[in-house]
Protein backbone atom coordinates (compact mmCIF):
# COMPACT_ATOMS: atom_id res chain seq x y z
CA UNK A 1 0.00 0.00 0.00
CA UNK A 2 1.45 3.39 -1.01
CA UNK A 3 1.83 6.29 1.41
CA UNK A 4 -0.97 8.30 -0.18
CA UNK A 5 -3.55 5.56 0.33
CA UNK A 6 -2.33 4.93 3.86
CA UNK A 7 -2.84 8.61 4.60
CA UNK A 8 -6.39 8.49 3.27
CA UNK A 9 -7.17 5.46 5.41
CA UNK A 10 -5.76 7.12 8.50
CA UNK A 11 -7.89 10.21 7.84
CA UNK A 12 -11.03 8.10 7.41
CA UNK A 13 -10.38 6.29 10.67
CA UNK A 14 -9.77 9.58 12.44
CA UNK A 15 -13.14 10.79 11.18
CA UNK A 16 -14.78 7.67 12.57
CA UNK A 17 -13.34 8.29 15.99
CA UNK A 18 -13.77 12.05 16.17
CA UNK A 19 -16.62 12.81 13.77
CA UNK A 20 -14.69 15.72 12.20
CA UNK A 21 -15.86 16.19 8.62
CA UNK A 22 -16.69 18.89 6.13
CA UNK A 23 -19.79 20.81 7.26
CA UNK A 24 -21.19 20.96 3.73
CA UNK A 25 -20.86 17.20 3.29
CA UNK A 26 -22.50 16.58 6.67
CA UNK A 27 -25.40 18.86 5.74
CA UNK A 28 -25.90 16.99 2.47
CA UNK A 29 -25.92 13.65 4.28
CA UNK A 30 -28.45 14.85 6.84
CA UNK A 31 -30.75 16.19 4.13
CA UNK A 32 -30.98 12.73 2.55
CA UNK A 33 -31.35 10.79 5.81
CA UNK A 34 -34.61 9.01 6.67
CA UNK A 35 -36.46 10.43 9.66
CA UNK A 36 -34.74 8.70 12.55
CA UNK A 37 -33.07 10.36 15.53
CA UNK A 38 -29.49 9.35 14.65
CA UNK A 39 -27.69 7.18 12.11
CA UNK A 40 -24.27 6.28 10.77
CA UNK A 41 -23.08 4.10 7.87
CA UNK A 42 -19.46 2.88 7.79
CA UNK A 43 -17.54 1.20 4.97
CA UNK A 44 -15.89 -1.63 6.89
CA UNK A 45 -13.22 -2.10 4.21
CA UNK A 46 -11.84 1.41 4.59
CA UNK A 47 -13.23 2.77 7.85
CA UNK A 48 -14.82 5.66 5.94
CA UNK A 49 -18.04 7.20 7.16
CA UNK A 50 -20.50 7.21 4.25
CA UNK A 51 -23.39 8.77 6.16
CA UNK A 52 -23.73 10.53 9.52
CA UNK A 53 -26.77 12.09 11.13
CA UNK A 54 -26.49 13.21 14.77
CA UNK A 55 -23.92 10.42 15.10
CA UNK A 56 -22.35 11.98 18.20
CA UNK A 57 -25.61 12.88 19.96
CA UNK A 58 -26.34 11.06 23.21
CA UNK A 59 -29.16 8.52 23.01
CA UNK A 60 -30.29 5.56 25.09
CA UNK A 61 -28.94 2.26 23.68
CA UNK A 62 -31.79 -0.04 24.81
CA UNK A 63 -30.86 -3.64 23.96
CA UNK A 64 -27.92 -2.62 21.77
CA UNK A 65 -26.35 -2.69 25.25
CA UNK A 66 -26.23 -6.46 24.93
CA UNK A 67 -23.60 -6.08 22.20
CA UNK A 68 -21.15 -4.95 24.91
CA UNK A 69 -22.35 -7.65 27.32
CA UNK A 70 -21.48 -10.20 24.66
CA UNK A 71 -18.21 -8.46 23.77
CA UNK A 72 -17.07 -8.85 27.38
CA UNK A 73 -18.34 -12.44 27.47
CA UNK A 74 -16.41 -13.29 24.30
CA UNK A 75 -13.23 -12.02 25.96
CA UNK A 76 -13.67 -14.45 28.85
CA UNK A 77 -14.45 -17.30 26.43
CA UNK A 78 -11.33 -16.71 24.36
CA UNK A 79 -9.20 -16.51 27.50
CA UNK A 80 -10.56 -19.89 28.59
CA UNK A 81 -11.83 -18.46 31.87
CA UNK A 82 -15.25 -19.89 31.03
CA UNK A 83 -16.45 -22.32 28.39
CA UNK A 84 -19.54 -22.62 26.20
CA UNK A 85 -20.96 -25.33 28.48
CA UNK A 86 -20.17 -23.53 31.74
CA UNK A 87 -23.33 -23.40 33.87
CA UNK A 88 -24.26 -19.92 35.07
CA UNK A 89 -26.29 -19.52 38.27
CA UNK A 90 -29.50 -17.49 38.03
CA UNK A 91 -29.88 -15.11 40.98
CA UNK A 92 -33.21 -13.72 42.22
CA UNK A 93 -32.13 -10.32 40.90
CA UNK A 94 -31.51 -11.72 37.40
CA UNK A 95 -34.75 -13.71 37.36
CA UNK A 96 -36.75 -10.60 38.27
CA UNK A 97 -35.65 -8.54 35.25
CA UNK A 98 -38.47 -7.14 33.14
CA UNK A 99 -39.46 -8.70 29.80
CA UNK A 100 -38.46 -9.68 27.30
CA UNK A 101 -36.86 -12.71 28.94
CA UNK A 102 -36.67 -16.51 29.07
CA UNK A 103 -38.41 -16.84 32.43
CA UNK A 104 -35.36 -18.22 34.23
CA UNK A 105 -35.98 -19.29 37.83
CA UNK A 106 -33.84 -18.24 40.84
CA UNK A 107 -31.34 -20.95 41.71
CA UNK A 108 -31.51 -22.59 38.28
CA UNK A 109 -28.61 -22.64 35.85
CA UNK A 110 -28.15 -21.90 32.16
CA UNK A 111 -25.24 -22.73 29.88
CA UNK A 112 -23.11 -19.87 28.58
CA UNK A 113 -23.96 -20.84 24.99
CA UNK A 114 -27.71 -20.77 25.69
CA UNK A 115 -27.52 -17.46 27.55
CA UNK A 116 -25.63 -15.89 24.65
CA UNK A 117 -28.09 -17.18 22.02
CA UNK A 118 -31.02 -16.04 24.17
CA UNK A 119 -29.58 -12.52 24.18
CA UNK A 120 -29.04 -12.47 20.42
CA UNK A 121 -32.47 -13.84 19.45
CA UNK A 122 -34.93 -13.27 22.29
CA UNK A 123 -32.93 -10.34 23.70
CA UNK A 124 -33.53 -11.97 27.06
CA UNK A 125 -32.93 -9.57 29.93
CA UNK A 126 -32.74 -12.30 32.57
CA UNK A 127 -30.00 -14.02 30.54
CA UNK A 128 -28.06 -10.74 30.27
CA UNK A 129 -28.29 -10.16 34.02
CA UNK A 130 -27.20 -13.75 34.68
CA UNK A 131 -24.08 -13.28 32.56
CA UNK A 132 -23.35 -9.98 34.31
CA UNK A 133 -23.64 -11.35 37.83
CA UNK A 134 -21.68 -14.52 37.10
CA UNK A 135 -18.80 -12.61 35.50
CA UNK A 136 -18.84 -9.44 37.57
CA UNK A 137 -20.16 -10.62 40.92
CA UNK A 138 -22.84 -7.93 40.81
CA UNK A 139 -24.70 -6.19 38.03
CA UNK A 140 -23.09 -2.90 39.08
CA UNK A 141 -19.55 -4.29 38.91
CA UNK A 142 -20.17 -5.74 35.47
CA UNK A 143 -21.58 -2.44 34.21
CA UNK A 144 -18.35 -0.75 35.30
CA UNK A 145 -16.38 -3.35 33.34
CA UNK A 146 -18.58 -2.66 30.31
CA UNK A 147 -18.03 1.09 30.50
CA UNK A 148 -14.29 0.72 31.01
CA UNK A 149 -14.05 -1.74 28.11
CA UNK A 150 -15.94 0.70 25.91
CA UNK A 151 -13.50 3.50 26.76
CA UNK A 152 -10.55 1.28 25.87
CA UNK A 153 -11.89 0.55 22.39
CA UNK A 154 -12.81 4.16 21.63
CA UNK A 155 -16.40 4.54 22.86
CA UNK A 156 -15.76 7.95 24.35
CA UNK A 157 -19.35 8.94 25.22
CA UNK A 158 -20.95 5.67 26.30
CA UNK A 159 -21.91 4.86 29.90
CA UNK A 160 -23.41 1.51 30.90
CA UNK A 161 -25.46 0.99 34.06
CA UNK A 162 -26.78 -2.51 33.36
CA UNK A 163 -26.09 -5.42 31.03
CA UNK A 164 -29.51 -5.62 29.39
CA UNK A 165 -30.42 -2.12 28.23
CA UNK A 166 -33.48 -1.84 30.45
CA UNK A 167 -34.36 1.80 31.14
CA UNK A 168 -31.82 3.84 33.08
CA UNK A 169 -31.51 7.56 32.42
CA UNK A 170 -27.72 7.42 32.94
CA UNK A 171 -27.19 4.66 30.35
CA UNK A 172 -26.28 6.55 27.19
CA UNK A 173 -24.39 6.07 23.93
CA UNK A 174 -24.12 7.47 20.41
CA UNK A 175 -24.55 6.01 16.94
CA UNK A 176 -20.80 6.43 16.39
CA UNK A 177 -19.92 4.60 19.61
CA UNK A 178 -22.23 1.73 18.70
CA UNK A 179 -20.61 1.49 15.27
CA UNK A 180 -17.21 1.27 16.95
CA UNK A 181 -18.48 -1.50 19.23
CA UNK A 182 -19.99 -3.41 16.31
CA UNK A 183 -16.74 -3.11 14.36
CA UNK A 184 -14.79 -4.52 17.31
CA UNK A 185 -17.20 -7.42 17.69
CA UNK A 186 -16.76 -8.27 14.01
CA UNK A 187 -12.97 -8.01 13.92
CA UNK A 188 -11.89 -8.87 17.47
CA UNK A 189 -13.98 -12.02 17.87
CA UNK A 190 -14.80 -13.45 14.42
CA UNK A 191 -15.16 -16.94 15.90
CA UNK A 192 -17.97 -15.71 18.15
CA UNK A 193 -19.43 -12.93 16.04
CA UNK A 194 -21.22 -15.47 13.82
CA UNK A 195 -23.59 -15.97 16.77
CA UNK A 196 -25.34 -12.75 15.69
CA UNK A 197 -26.55 -14.49 12.52
CA UNK A 198 -28.62 -16.97 14.58
CA UNK A 199 -32.17 -16.87 13.25
CA UNK A 200 -33.86 -19.27 15.68
CA UNK A 201 -33.06 -20.49 19.18
CA UNK A 202 -34.76 -23.34 21.02
CA UNK A 203 -34.77 -23.54 24.81
CA UNK A 204 -36.76 -25.90 27.03
CA UNK A 205 -39.26 -26.76 24.34
CA UNK A 206 -39.83 -23.22 23.05
CA UNK A 207 -38.54 -21.79 19.80
CA UNK A 208 -37.57 -18.13 19.58
CA UNK A 209 -37.12 -16.07 16.41
CA UNK A 210 -34.44 -13.40 16.13
CA UNK A 211 -35.91 -9.90 16.45
CA UNK A 212 -33.64 -8.65 13.65
CA UNK A 213 -35.92 -8.95 10.63
CA UNK A 214 -33.15 -7.95 8.21
CA UNK A 215 -31.70 -11.42 8.77
CA UNK A 216 -34.76 -12.88 7.06
CA UNK A 217 -35.23 -10.60 4.10
CA UNK A 218 -32.29 -8.29 3.39
CA UNK A 219 -29.57 -9.85 1.26
CA UNK A 220 -26.17 -10.20 2.89
CA UNK A 221 -27.20 -9.42 6.48
CA UNK A 222 -25.10 -11.31 9.04
CA UNK A 223 -26.20 -9.48 12.25
CA UNK A 224 -26.16 -7.77 14.60
CA UNK A 225 -28.75 -6.41 17.14
CA UNK A 226 -32.08 -4.66 17.69
CA UNK A 227 -33.24 -2.61 20.66
CA UNK A 228 -36.28 -0.79 21.95
CA UNK A 229 -37.46 1.10 25.01
CA UNK A 230 -39.92 3.95 25.16
CA UNK A 231 -37.08 6.36 25.95
CA UNK A 232 -34.81 5.17 23.13
CA UNK A 233 -37.23 4.50 20.32
CA UNK A 234 -36.39 1.67 17.93
CA UNK A 235 -32.66 0.98 17.43
CA UNK A 236 -30.74 -1.31 15.09
CA UNK A 237 -27.13 -2.11 14.29
CA UNK A 238 -26.81 -4.05 11.03
CA UNK A 239 -23.86 -5.62 9.20
CA UNK A 240 -24.24 -6.49 5.51
CA UNK A 241 -21.83 -8.26 3.14
CA UNK A 242 -22.37 -8.26 -0.63
CA UNK A 243 -19.52 -9.72 -2.58
CA UNK A 244 -16.38 -8.08 -1.23
CA UNK A 245 -18.31 -5.07 0.02
CA UNK A 246 -19.09 -4.73 3.72
CA UNK A 247 -21.24 -1.99 5.25
CA UNK A 248 -22.17 -1.38 8.87
CA UNK A 249 -25.19 0.78 9.73
CA UNK A 250 -26.46 1.97 13.11
CA UNK A 251 -29.90 3.60 13.33
CA UNK A 252 -31.21 5.00 16.62
CA UNK A 253 -34.61 6.37 17.57
CA UNK A 254 -36.89 4.98 14.90
CA UNK A 255 -40.58 5.68 15.36
CA UNK A 256 -41.60 2.03 14.92
CA UNK A 257 -39.75 -1.19 14.29
CA UNK A 258 -40.88 -1.25 10.67
CA UNK A 259 -39.87 2.38 10.10
CA UNK A 260 -36.46 1.75 11.66
CA UNK A 261 -35.90 -1.29 9.44
CA UNK A 262 -36.99 0.63 6.36
CA UNK A 263 -34.61 3.49 7.22
CA UNK A 264 -31.74 1.04 7.67
CA UNK A 265 -32.42 -0.67 4.36
CA UNK A 266 -32.67 2.68 2.59
CA UNK A 267 -29.32 3.82 3.96
CA UNK A 268 -27.63 0.56 3.02
CA UNK A 269 -29.19 0.58 -0.46
CA UNK A 270 -28.02 4.14 -1.02
CA UNK A 271 -24.41 3.59 -0.02
CA UNK A 272 -23.76 0.02 -1.16
CA UNK A 273 -22.96 1.04 -4.78
CA UNK A 274 -20.15 3.35 -3.62
CA UNK A 275 -18.70 0.95 -1.03
CA UNK A 276 -15.14 -0.29 -1.52
CA UNK A 277 -14.54 -3.79 -2.85
CA UNK A 278 -10.92 -3.83 -1.70
CA UNK A 279 -10.54 -5.92 1.42
CA UNK A 280 -8.13 -4.39 3.97
CA UNK A 281 -4.83 -6.13 4.56
CA UNK A 282 -3.82 -7.40 7.97
CA UNK A 283 -1.44 -4.46 8.31
CA UNK A 284 -4.25 -2.02 7.60
CA UNK A 285 -6.48 -3.68 10.15
CA UNK A 286 -3.75 -3.50 12.77
CA UNK A 287 -3.43 0.22 12.08
CA UNK A 288 -7.18 0.86 12.44
CA UNK A 289 -9.48 1.06 15.42
CA UNK A 290 -10.71 -2.47 14.76
CA UNK A 291 -7.16 -3.82 14.83
CA UNK A 292 -6.44 -2.83 18.43
CA UNK A 293 -6.30 -5.90 20.69
CA UNK A 294 -9.29 -6.43 23.01
CA UNK A 295 -8.65 -5.01 26.49
CA UNK A 296 -7.78 -7.33 29.37
CA UNK A 297 -10.69 -8.23 31.63
CA UNK A 298 -10.77 -8.51 35.44
CA UNK A 299 -11.00 -11.84 37.22
CA UNK A 300 -14.44 -13.41 37.49
CA UNK A 301 -16.20 -12.84 40.81
CA UNK A 302 -18.72 -15.14 42.46
CA UNK A 303 -22.25 -13.79 41.92
CA UNK A 304 -23.86 -12.11 44.89
CA UNK A 305 -27.12 -13.97 45.62
CA UNK A 306 -29.00 -10.86 46.67
CA UNK A 307 -32.74 -10.47 46.65
CA UNK A 308 -34.40 -8.99 43.61
CA UNK A 309 -34.39 -5.22 43.36
CA UNK A 310 -37.60 -3.49 42.41
CA UNK A 311 -37.83 -2.58 38.73
CA UNK A 312 -38.41 1.05 37.84
CA UNK A 313 -41.97 1.61 36.70
CA UNK A 314 -40.87 2.56 33.20
CA UNK A 315 -39.24 -0.83 32.64
CA UNK A 316 -42.19 -2.97 33.66
CA UNK A 317 -43.41 -3.06 30.10
CA UNK A 318 -41.66 -5.23 27.52
CA UNK A 319 -38.59 -3.59 26.09
CA UNK A 320 -37.29 -5.16 22.92
CA UNK A 321 -37.26 -4.96 19.18
CA UNK A 322 -40.20 -7.16 18.19
CA UNK A 323 -42.50 -5.09 20.38
CA UNK A 324 -44.30 -2.33 18.52
CA UNK A 325 -46.44 0.42 19.96
CA UNK A 326 -49.14 1.43 17.46
CA UNK A 327 -48.33 4.80 15.91
CA UNK A 328 -51.69 6.18 17.04
CA UNK A 329 -50.75 5.89 20.71
CA UNK A 330 -47.13 7.06 20.76
CA UNK A 331 -44.86 9.91 19.83
CA UNK A 332 -41.32 9.57 18.36
CA UNK A 333 -39.28 8.23 21.26
CA UNK A 334 -42.10 6.01 22.37
CA UNK A 335 -44.13 7.79 25.06
CA UNK A 336 -47.91 7.75 24.89
CA UNK A 337 -49.38 11.03 23.72
CA UNK A 338 -53.04 10.87 24.73
CA UNK A 339 -54.09 13.56 27.25
CA UNK A 340 -55.10 11.05 29.88
CA UNK A 341 -51.81 9.16 29.46
CA UNK A 342 -49.88 12.38 30.00
CA UNK A 343 -52.01 13.13 33.05
CA UNK A 344 -51.25 9.75 34.60
CA UNK A 345 -47.53 9.73 33.77
CA UNK A 346 -46.66 11.14 37.19
CA UNK A 347 -48.28 8.14 38.84
CA UNK A 348 -46.89 5.54 36.43
CA UNK A 349 -45.92 3.24 39.32
CA UNK A 350 -49.59 2.28 39.29
CA UNK A 351 -48.93 0.50 36.00
CA UNK A 352 -45.86 -1.43 37.09
CA UNK A 353 -47.59 -4.82 37.38
CA UNK A 354 -46.23 -7.95 35.77
CA UNK A 355 -49.49 -9.13 34.15
CA UNK A 356 -50.69 -8.52 30.59
CA UNK A 357 -54.19 -8.46 29.12
CA UNK A 358 -54.07 -10.23 25.76
CA UNK A 359 -56.77 -9.33 23.23
CA UNK A 360 -55.83 -11.69 20.42
CA UNK A 361 -53.15 -13.58 18.50
CA UNK A 362 -52.70 -13.17 14.75
CA UNK A 363 -50.52 -14.38 11.90
CA UNK A 364 -49.59 -10.83 10.86
CA UNK A 365 -48.28 -7.93 12.88
CA UNK A 366 -50.64 -5.54 11.06
CA UNK A 367 -53.67 -7.53 12.23
CA UNK A 368 -52.39 -7.52 15.81
CA UNK A 369 -51.81 -3.76 15.72
CA UNK A 370 -55.25 -3.16 14.23
CA UNK A 371 -56.79 -5.21 17.03
CA UNK A 372 -54.94 -3.14 19.63
CA UNK A 373 -56.15 0.08 18.08
CA UNK A 374 -59.75 -1.09 17.90
CA UNK A 375 -59.82 -2.38 21.49
CA UNK A 376 -58.11 0.73 22.79
CA UNK A 377 -60.64 2.93 21.00
CA UNK A 378 -63.60 1.05 22.47
CA UNK A 379 -62.15 0.80 25.99
CA UNK A 380 -59.94 3.85 26.43
CA UNK A 381 -61.18 4.32 29.98
CA UNK A 382 -59.99 0.83 30.94
CA UNK A 383 -56.67 0.74 29.08
CA UNK A 384 -55.17 4.23 29.19
CA UNK A 385 -51.74 4.16 30.81
CA UNK A 386 -51.19 0.52 29.84
CA UNK A 387 -48.66 0.06 27.04
CA UNK A 388 -50.10 -1.61 23.90
CA UNK A 389 -47.60 -3.88 22.15
CA UNK A 390 -47.23 -6.87 19.87
CA UNK A 391 -44.92 -9.76 20.68
CA UNK A 392 -44.00 -12.47 18.21
CA UNK A 393 -43.82 -16.19 18.92
CA UNK A 394 -43.31 -19.32 16.86
CA UNK A 395 -45.97 -22.01 16.46
CA UNK A 396 -45.52 -24.92 14.06
CA UNK A 397 -42.68 -23.03 12.33
CA UNK A 398 -44.98 -20.07 11.68
CA UNK A 399 -44.63 -16.65 13.28
CA UNK A 400 -47.63 -15.33 15.23
CA UNK A 401 -48.17 -11.99 16.95
CA UNK A 402 -49.83 -11.52 20.33
CA UNK A 403 -51.74 -8.27 20.89
CA UNK A 404 -51.40 -7.22 24.51
CA UNK A 405 -51.65 -4.40 27.02
CA UNK A 406 -48.97 -4.37 29.72
CA UNK A 407 -48.55 -3.20 33.31
CA UNK A 408 -51.38 -4.81 35.32
CA UNK A 409 -51.42 -6.37 38.74
CA UNK A 410 -53.12 -9.76 38.74
CA UNK A 411 -56.27 -8.33 40.31
CA UNK A 412 -56.45 -5.36 37.93
CA UNK A 413 -55.90 -7.65 34.95
CA UNK A 414 -58.87 -9.82 36.01
CA UNK A 415 -61.08 -6.80 36.57
CA UNK A 416 -60.10 -5.22 33.23
CA UNK A 417 -60.57 -8.43 31.27
CA UNK A 418 -64.00 -8.97 32.85
CA UNK A 419 -64.99 -5.43 31.87
CA UNK A 420 -63.73 -5.96 28.31
CA UNK A 421 -65.79 -9.13 27.97
CA UNK A 422 -68.90 -7.23 29.01
CA UNK A 423 -68.21 -5.05 25.96
CA UNK A 424 -67.95 -8.18 23.77
CA UNK A 425 -64.15 -7.89 23.55
CA UNK A 426 -62.36 -11.23 23.98
CA UNK A 427 -59.31 -11.25 26.23
CA UNK A 428 -57.08 -13.39 28.40
CA UNK A 429 -54.85 -12.71 31.41
CA UNK A 430 -51.17 -13.52 30.92
CA UNK A 431 -48.16 -13.36 33.23
CA UNK A 432 -45.31 -11.49 31.51
CA UNK A 433 -42.80 -13.98 30.07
Amino acid sequence: MDGRRAGCLALALTLMLTGLGAPAADAARRAATPKVAAAIVVDMNTGSILHAQEAGTLRHPASLTKMMTLYVLFGYLRAGTIKQDTELVVTPHAAARAPTKLGLKPGSTIKVSDAAKAMVTRSANDAAATIAENLGGTAENFARVMTDTGRRIGMTKTVFRNASGLPNKEQVTTARDMAILAAHLIHDYPEYYKLFATRYFSFKGRKYRNHNKLLFGYKGTDGIKTGYTRASGFNLAASVHRGDKHLLAVVLGGKTGSQRDAATRALLDKHMPSASETKPTKAQLMASLVGAPPPKLPAIKKPALKTAAAEPASSSAPAEGDITEPASSRKPGGAATSPKARKTAASSARYAGTYHVQVGAFTSQAEAENRLGMVQQRALDLLNGHLPFTASFMKDDKEWYRARFAGFSQGDAKTTCAALKKRSLDCAIMLAE
